[in-house]
């Protein structure tokens, strides 16, 4: 057990059942810690919960019908009849900040028990008794490994599964600049483990509905090109919602599209939401811009190449005004040199 993670360890051993939750609209890496930590208590006969703060996308449902996984849905609070009693610790992954956890903040501030959070975001608050959390990982289910390996706690094959789901989908298949030598050594041990590559594939991208496919035309249809082609502005309003049949999950990945573009530096993507809350601002990076500095004035955070916000008002104007601002960073940002590689 590493000096860093005995805190934490220490805590979760001494629990007997524990509220396993992580951000709103959950990806693939909040999902497959989430799911790994949850059999990985299990492992070590401690009972646990998962609770997801708004719908599971419907490609990473079979990590719990398959394990018998108990999952809590909520929608804008907590269902009800919803008791803690039953829980003696939190673990909140994948996220630091209540912002990212609505509805919860109120109800846990006074909580008498411990509240822990395993994350790899920069943007952090102090709440938690315990954190494990290293921002240089590639994925909150790099941390869920190591934090398991400490435990004792072997991968079977549905942990190994999991967690190769929750690296493979923040790396992009390990593909983005994220992905370190420690990723790809977790991965071969996953591997090892018995994970199902071709299925987890498949599953990620080549699972998609023709709704989501209508929406992500739609988005890039929308795409605008500023400050010499450096930025590209995606959006998607509730009309567009409405006539594809596609949902706000779906839009998972649309900000990753526009970096395909060499010149593109910085892709932003504005959701309007369909239930009247805020407008959803993803921001991408390929290096020359911090954006989760840049999220940090708007209240939002990240990490350095992927953060994200949320602001109030309409479509239009939270367009115009994060816009404006990527616009004028980028005027005092320099062009980065391109480098001249020997192939």
């Amino acid at each position: 057990m590493t000096d860093s993670s005995k805190p934490f360890l220490d805590i979760l051993s001494r629990a007997k059942r524990v509220l396993v939750t992580t951000h709103v609209r959950p990806d693939g890496d909040a999902v497959g810690t989430a799911v790994a930590m949850a059999l990985g208590l299990a492992e070590r006969n401690i009972e646990s919960e998962v609770l997801l703060l708004s719908k599971l996308p419907p490609k990473f449902s079979f990590l719990f019908d398959e394990q018998n996984v108990p999952l809590i849905v909520a929608g804008a609070s907590l269902p009800e009849p919803f008791s803690l009693d039953r829980f003696d610790t939190l673990l909140v992954v994948d996220t630091g900040t209540w912002s990212q956890l609505p509805g919860l903040k109120d109800v846990f501030s006074n909580w008498k028990h411990p509240k822990l959070v395993l994350d790899h975001h920069l943007t952090q608050e102090d709440w938690a008794d315990a954190k494990y959390v290293k921002t240089d990982a590639a994925a909150a289910g790099e941390i869920a490994a190591e934090l398991l390996t400490d435990w004792g706690v072997k991968f079977t094959v549905p942990i190994a599964t999991a967690l190769f789901l929750a690296i493979a989908s923040d790396t992009g298949w390990f593909q983005f600049a994220n992905t370190r030598p420690q990723t790809m050594q977790l991965a071969a041990q996953l591997m090892q483990a018995g994970v199902n590559m071709d299925r987890l594939y498949q599953t990620l991208y080549q699972n998609e509905t023709a709704q989501r496919l209508l929406l992500q035309t739609r988005a890039q249809q929308s795409m605008e090109l500023l400050s010499d082609q450096r930025l590209a502005v995606m959006r998607v309003g509730k009309l567009d919602f409405q006539q594809t049949h596609a949902a706000v999950s779906d839009t998972e990945n649309f900000i990753n599209v526009p970096m395909q573009i060499r010149s593109v530096e910085v892709s932003i993507l504005l959701v309007e939401p369909t239930d009247g809350g805020q407008v959803r601002v993803s921001l991408r990076s390929k290096g020359s811009v911090d954006v989760a500095r840049f999220a940090e004035q708007f209240g939002g955070g990240g990490h350095a190449r992927a953060a994200g916000l949320k602001l109030n008002g309409s479509l239009s104007a939270v367009h115009d005004r994060v816009v404006a601002a990527m616009i004028q960073t980028l005027s005092t940002t320099p062009r980065p040199v391109p480098k001249k590689e020997k192939l």
